[in-house]
């Protein structure tokens, strides 16, 4: 009865938390007007761009995963790598971080990967895209800080008191972001305690996070992890684009909000539902866009892309069903 009260409690607290969020932004939004945009206010042209560059951020992580397990011994199908990856995004929509353990499943069925040593090598993965997007957090900031300066000082805006923050309602649906980011960690932490009790999977854990040093065409795993980067802001850069009210933000914006929305994802909810959209809504106001549109932006966008996730998780799913080389 625990134990199935601790694995309901996983899938529900998630979306509970990324509804509540969801909820709190858009309680009082109009809906018809966000149905008419759908309708008749995108270019879907420049979203199929946009979506493409999602599908080959995708192509390229699994690409570069069949880099690092090579110096393990094993190389599996690149087909399989990516099928895999498609599947594993998919499982993040049901159960937050689940799918980093799931895609090694995938090979450990269709490959015989052992399922220790490629856990090491995504540990080994997670650590460069922290690398990266603090890299790219970054040199945003240091780009943008004057627009942020010039913000305040025209509007007039000053930095609330700590009695002011604290009676925002925004302070506590930012504090429920963190929370749920603490419980996360939590549960990460029970993981790899776990994990510690069986010495072999943590050795097997180890050696696949030491494959990077054995990786033979560094120059190509750096190309892959800037592909993977480039394609994640092209992604959503170009949704710019399919709209007559963000058609005008420029690249920096579209930087400033990526690395917001980036960061945002890290909040255990399904694809970053609701703490996605509450940042790139008021990173978004702060260019100038109204709160309406931009509420249409977050609320079109994110479904658009979370469709993407669920159609590319189905289709990795078959393809590696009626093709995969089931060991």
């Amino acid at each position: 009865m625990n134990k199935l009260l601790k694995k309901t409690s996983k899938i529900l607290l998630p979306i509970a938390l990324g509804g509540f969020v969801l909820y709190w932004v858009y309680r009082d939004f109009d809906f018809m007007r966000a149905e008419e945009v759908l309708l008749y206010g995108i270019d879907w042209g420049w979203m199929l761009v946009s979506l493409f560059f999602g599908v080959m951020s995708h192509v390229f992580r699994g690409w570069r995963w069949k880099q690092t397990l090579a110096p393990l011994g094993v190389y599996p199908k690149s087909s399989d790598c990516v099928d895999a990856i498609f599947i594993s995004y998919a499982a993040n929509l049901v159960l937050p971080r689940v799918g980093e353990v799931s895609r090694c499943g995938v090979l450990a069925k269709y490959d015989d990967v052992s399922f220790a040593k490629s856990l090491g090598t995504v540990v080994t993965e997670r650590l460069i895209d922290m690398l990266s997007i603090v890299l790219i957090a970054g040199v945003a900031f240091l780009v943008q800080m004057p627009v942020f300066v010039r913000f305040f000082e025209e509007t007039g805006t000053k930095i609330p008191s700590l009695l002011h923050l604290v009676s925002s309602p925004w302070f506590y649906v930012a504090f429920l972001c963190v929370a749920g980011v603490g419980v996360l960690l939590y549960f990460l932490l029970r993981m790899f305690s776990f994990f510690d009790k069986m010495k072999g999977m943590m050795l097997g854990i180890w050696e696949g996070v030491m494959s990077l040093r054995q990786v033979k065409n560094i120059p190509l795993f750096v190309l892959y992890t800037l592909l993977i980067w480039l394609c994640y802001f092209y992604h959503f850069y170009f949704t710019f684009y399919c709209f007559s009210f963000t058609a005008h933000l420029g690249v920096l914006a579209g930087l400033v909000m990526f690395v917001g929305g980036t960061f945002a994802v890290i909040v255990p909810t399904p694809n970053g539902a609701g703490p996605w959209h509450f940042a790139v809504i008021t990173m978004m106001m702060m260019y100038g866009v109204g709160a309406t549109d931009a509420g249409i932006f977050a609320l079109i966008v994110h479904g658009i892309q979370t469709l993407l996730v669920i159609v590319l998780g189905l289709f990795g799913w078959v393809h590696l069903s009626f093709v995969g080389r089931k060991k």
